[in-house]
């Protein structure tokens, strides 16, 4: 894989979702190349959607210690942090492309991270933002991790 490679938080939680049989092999696929090449990265935004998230709603009932250990271990991708100049990255974003102010954050971090792709199936499959491509791995025709 070339390039580092934003990751959103349905992704991270697909991967430890074991009622998302069809998404989770895709979603665990995408983590363990990611870890292999290093090239993954996120925001402390993710990582709190994450664990939020995976102690309050995966089922069967995800453990809080296990979650812990899942934030702490993606701490070595080097999470963006929210500040000023995001935030207002952020707004234009979210003015430009008309996204949701969570997406606006998630691609304005993905942006500073120097990402080519931004993994999520939230927002539409394909898109160009700048230098950055937002893929849907569950898409038909989404690239394969490698």
């Amino acid at each position: 894989m070339n390039g580092k490679v934003f990751v959103d938080t349905n992704i991270l939680l697909y991967a430890r979702d074991g009622g998302q049989p069809t998404k989770q092999p895709v979603a665990h696929a995408w983590m363990a190349s990611l870890w292999r090449s290093r090239q993954g990265r996120l925001s402390f935004q993710v990582l709190q959607e994450f664990y939020v998230n995976a102690t309050q709603k995966l089922k069967p009932d995800f453990p809080t210690e296990l979650a812990r250990q899942d934030v702490r271990s993606l701490l070595a991708w080097r999470p963006i942090k929210t500040d000023a100049a995001l935030i207002e990255a952020a707004w234009k974003l979210a003015d430009h492309y008309g996204f949701s102010w969570w997406d606006a954050q998630i691609v304005a971090a993905a942006q500073r991270a120097n990402c080519q792709i931004l993994l999520t199936e939230d927002m539409q499959d394909r898109m160009e933002v700048g230098n950055l491509n937002l893929i849907n791995p569950f898409a038909a025709g989404a690239p394969e991790p490698q």
